[in-house]
C-alpha cells in the first residue's frame, strides 16, 4: 500500500513541478505516472551503476557530481517518454533538485503514516 500511495504522490509532484517551473513539461497525470515509474526504475538500476562508475569525479567534486548525474538521469528519462520534457540540461538540474526535495518530503510523510513494524 505504501508504495502505491509514494507512486501517485511522485505522480503529483511532478504535476506541481511543471506548475512551479516550466522548464518541465508533463502532458497530463498519465504520462506523470509512467515518468514517476520510469525515474524510479532508473533511480533502482541505472544510478547505482553511473555513481560506482564515476565515483574517483564524485570524490574530487565532495560529491556535487551527484546532482550531476540526478540531472542527466531526470534528462533521459524525459528523452526516452513521450509525455515528459525537459528543456535542456539546466532544468533537468533545476527539475531533479526540485522533485528529490519533493521525494523527501513524500517519503517522510509516508514513514509516518506507514511506521515500519517491528516482530
Amino acid at each position: 500500500m505504501k508504495l502505491i500511495f509514494s507512486w501517485l504522490l511522485h505522480a503529483l509532484s511532478l504535476l506541481a513541478l511543471t506548475h512551479l517551473y516550466s522548464g518541465v513539461e508533463v502532458t497530463g497525470f498519465g504520462a506523470a505516472l509512467v515518468a514517476a515509474l520510469v525515474i524510479g526504475l532508473f533511480n533502482l538500476i541505472v544510478r547505482p551503476i553511473l555513481v560506482v562508475l564515476t565515483f574517483p569525479v564524485t570524490v574530487v567534486t565532495l560529491g556535487l557530481f551527484l546532482f550531476v548525474i540526478n540531472a542527466l538521469m531526470f534528462w533521459a528519462v524525459a528523452g526516452i517518454l513521450d509525455g515528459f520534457q525537459v528543456q535542456g540540461f539546466g532544468a533537468a538540474l533545476l527539475g531533479s533538485l526540485v522533485y528529490s526535495a519533493f521525494g523527501i518530503v513524500i517519503d517522510s510523510a509516508l514513514e509516518r503514516l506507514f511506521p515500519p513494524q517491528t516482530l
